[in-house]
């Protein structure tokens, strides 16, 4: 077995700060690490959850979604964020500064678009469903 492991995923924005402080508004994360272009946000001590990093490109350009528009930068990646309640936390993150997306693929998924451009999806774990099948378009 590998001793490797998934420690941060780390976001491209228009201004790190700025994304750092809307994912920690909607995830309840703290920062760990502050630089001036560069955020490493986690969750408290003892909880559960993989850390997230904003770094600050000059040249970052918003992926699109969704992906399937020739030309575009297309979403290399997205974040899928499981909750409670979908209504509820949906307008959550949409007051916190999200938008949500034209295109929705399912009924136990919402993707949203954070301030600097990437989708991300709330998803509820609905009956027979597995952590892997969250967020897939359907």
């Amino acid at each position: 077995m590998s001793s490797a492991r998934l420690s941060t995923v780390v976001l491209d924005a228009h201004d790190a700060h700025e994304l750092a402080g809307f994912y920690m508004r909607l995830l309840g994360y703290e920062v760990r690490a502050d630089e001036v272009d560069w955020v490493l946000i986690g969750p408290p001590p003892g909880a559960p959850g993989t850390a997230l990093a904003f770094e600050t490109e000059p040249g970052y350009v918003p992926p699109v979604w969704p992906t399937r528009r020739p030309g575009e930068q297309q979403m290399m990646l997205h974040l899928d964020i499981e909750v409670d309640d979908l209504e509820a936390e949906t307008g959550r993150a949409v007051a916190q500064g999200a938008r949500l997306a034209e295109y929705q693929p399912q009924e136990d998924v919402r993707v949203l678009i954070d301030p600097s451009g990437h989708p991300f999806c709330l998803w509820v774990e609905t009956p027979g469903q597995t952590a892997t099948d969250a967020g897939e378009p359907s």
